[in-house]
């Protein structure tokens, strides 16, 4: 397709994602589902699961060949836009009253999945086509455990502050060991791409390039004073223009180091400096991202989602099997943690069903996983499904623990100097 014809091309396909997110939406809204759920299902509707079964003419035509890396680029410009706003929202302060269980809880949370999910990719070999010819297993086998071992902090965060439970111990422990999680996460999958690489250059490029990071962020840490008088002098659209630019260059950054946009975009945001001017700048752009450019991420998604693939029994079976592991990895493993870390079992349950949810994290992994030929089309299709049962499993769960102890659990909230509420990881 031609220049000219891409971009009508694209507006249409803008406003079939739209109005099938809204929809879909709004028919998942009685069952508490969060919109993040709700566009994840809907970029498997448009995608040849469903659209592409019913009218596969009309999927060619809306969603043709060449229109997709658009659909990608615009779907990782709201990523990038999102993730900044949940680390604008993230307070490092939140870290340091459970600091301890947080830890123990993400080193389990890491550690139990990363290991069932390698392990099931072992036992299975010869029997499940997990991995594209010429990939050996020992890269595929990794790369599925650390997709389970990810943990959704924007969609935790969103659930979080949906319910009012910032304040709460068990809210704090979830998104601090949430946030650590993904650290970890990516760190891990830097190493799973030098492995299939066959050298230790991504790994080392990409502990080498967050330590650099580490170090500028903590010197626009230091300079947040100078720069908060400086953006009070700024008119509301320069101020945005600096931090679009800041933005992109850290996304960039992240990206060419192998830890991917969305770490330097989390990063910047909880560095940067807040004042009220920056917080007015940054809401009134926050619905750019939001409502209009990271729909189409999930449907990018969606349209390397088959569902078709798993007719055959092996596969399906394949699939249930690394439901359970992601469930029993990463719910069991972190309410057996929290117990251990001196939390009571109310709090330990309901710490397990937030880190349980995979969402929007792990299908950035899994489409970087694509994109460097590591998983086959039906491995992909599989891991779509986990992100979206753990997903969606999130918020009746937490429902259910909350009728069967007739209410949040009477834990001790933090001091009144603790952590403010998290709100740029709400999605109206």
């Amino acid at each position: 397709m031609s220049a000219t014809a891409l971009g009508p091309a694209f507006l249409i396909a803008v406003v079939v994602i739209l109005l099938t997110c809204r929809l879909t939406t709004w028919v998942l809204r009685p069952f508490g589902q969060p919109p993040v759920v709700a566009e994840m299902i809907a970029g498997v509707l448009l995608g040849p699961s469903v659209l592409g079964l019913v009218a596969p003419s009309w999927e060619r035509a809306v969603f043709p060949a060449d229109l997709r890396p658009v659909l990608y680029v615009a779907g990782q410009l709201g990523l990038v836009l999102f993730m900044f706003q949940a680390g604008y929202e993230f307070r490092v302060e939140r870290i340091k009253p459970v600091a301890r269980p947080a830890a123990v809880i993400s080193t389990a949370g890491i550690l139990a999945p990363l290991v069932l999910g390698t392990a099931l990719v072992w036992a299975v070999r010869g029997h499940v086509h997990t991995a594209p010819a010429g990939v050996p297993m020992y890269v595929a086998a990794p790369f599925v455990g650390v997709t389970l071992a990810i943990t959704a902090f924007p969609m935790l965060a969103r659930i979080i502050t949906e319910r009012g439970l910032t304040d709460t111990v068990f809210g704090t422990i979830s998104l601090a060991a949430g946030a650590l999680d993904d650290v970890i996460a990516w760190i891990l999958l830097a190493g799973v791409l030098s492995l299939s690489r066959g050298t230790a250059g991504p790994v080392v490029e990409a502990v080498a390039g967050a330590a650099g990071l580490a170090v500028v962020l903590l010197v626009l840490l230091r300079l947040r004073g100078p720069a908060i008088r400086v953006a009070d002098r700024l008119p509301a659209d320069q101020l945005l223009l600096v931090t679009l630019l800041l933005l992109c260059l850290a996304a960039w950054y992240t990206d060419r180091i192998g830890l991917y946009a969305v770490f330097g975009a989390f990063s910047l945001g909880v560095a940067y400096p807040r004042a009220p001017k920056i917080d007015r700048t940054l809401e009134a752009a926050a619905p750019l991202g939001n409502v209009l450019l990271l729909p189409l991420f999930f449907t990018y998604s969606g349209l390397n989602t088959d569902t078709g693939l798993l007719t055959d029994p092996t596969l399906l079976l394949f699939a249930l099997g690394c439901t359970l592991a992601a469930v029993a990895g990463k719910f069991g493993a972190c309410w057996l943690a929290a117990r251990l870390a001196g939390q009571s079992a109310p709090v330990a349950l309901r710490v397990g069903t937030l880190m349980n949810a995979r969402g929007l994290m792990q299908l950035i992994a899994i489409n970087v996983g694509l994109a460097e030929g590591v998983v086959t089309r039906a491995m992909f299709t599989v891991l779509v499904l986990v992100a979206l049962v753990t997903t969606v499993m999130a918020t009746p769960l937490l429902t259910l623990w909350d009728r069967r102890d007739g209410g949040v659990p009477d834990a001790p909230e933090l001091p009144a100097d603790g952590p403010p509420a998290v709100v740029g990881a709400v999605r109206e």
